[in-house]
């Protein structure tokens, strides 16, 4: 398997790591804005629940950043949020960035995208979990790496997707994957093969047994990704104490 050195340093363990919740918190209050919040450095969202006003959701339709809950600026972090249904696009990264137990009760179009654009680049989810979403929990567009440990994801299309159809569309994209358990949903992550994108599972549980879809990705107007294959090659996609047991 192709795999860069920031990808394997981010490996620690094959034994599954059970998320540090599983159970969505409740939230200590309520609070709204009429525009995407812009986070600069850190912000602590004291485990308050955030929404959009007015809601910006349409379900599936494609919105954009305008629509987030939170734009993150390049080395950024939030912490400690949730995020409730009255909002489209969770949270945008425009570089790397860290999301620490951040929570999404009902996800819209996406919880969070990610649209770093080095390939050193690594941004990071940090325990939490998402619930309710029709198709990906988590859009990756950039490069680099996106890591994701001790979360929880329960009714959803699929935990991580590379873009199949971006305008510059390319790679390559890594996606690690750690200690998460996910239910009623699909696959831990969609990558395209032809892009060298990688996958790598470890410590993990789906309930179905998904691990991994390989697509082959175009370009924006260029026809649709295409599903080439699913489970690990041990190539593009690789997986090590990877069980159905949740």
């Amino acid at each position: 398997m192709k795999s860069t050195l920031a990808t394997l340093s981010l490996l620690a363990t094959t034994t599954l790591a059970v998320p540090s919740a599983t159970t969505f918190p409740a939230a200590s209050g309520e609070t709204a804005f009429p525009t995407a919040h812009i986070v600069s450095g850190s912000f602590d969202g004291e485990m308050l629940r955030f929404s959009r006003d007015p809601n910006t959701c349409r379900d599936q339709t494609e919105t954009g950043e305008a629509d987030a809950m939170f734009i993150v600026e390049p080395g950024g972090a939030i912490s400690n949020a949730i995020l409730s249904a009255a909002q489209a696009e969770g949270i945008h990264c425009r570089g790397a960035c860290t999301l620490t137990n951040v929570w999404w009760e009902d996800v819209c179009e996406d919880a969070a995208t990610f649209k770093q654009a080095a390939a050193n680049a690594t941004s990071r989810v940090v325990g939490g979990g998402a619930r309710r979403a029709a198709d990906k929990i988590f859009q990756f567009n950039g490069r680099g790496t996106v890591a994701v440990t001790d979360f929880y994801a329960e009714d959803y299309g699929k935990l991580v997707r590379s873009c199949g159809d971006c305008g510059a569309n390319g790679g390559p994209r890594h996606v690690v994957v750690e200690g998460v358990v996910a239910k009623q949903g699909g696959v831990l992550c969609g990558i395209n093969s032809n892009y060298e994108d990688t996958c790598t599972i470890t410590g993990s549980c789906q309930n179905s047994g998904k691990s991994c879809d390989r697509y082959t990705g175009v370009e924006k107007g260029d026809g649709n990704s295409v599903k080439i294959g699913s489970g690990p090659d041990n190539y593009s996609c690789s997986v090590d104490g990877f069980t159905r047991t949740c």
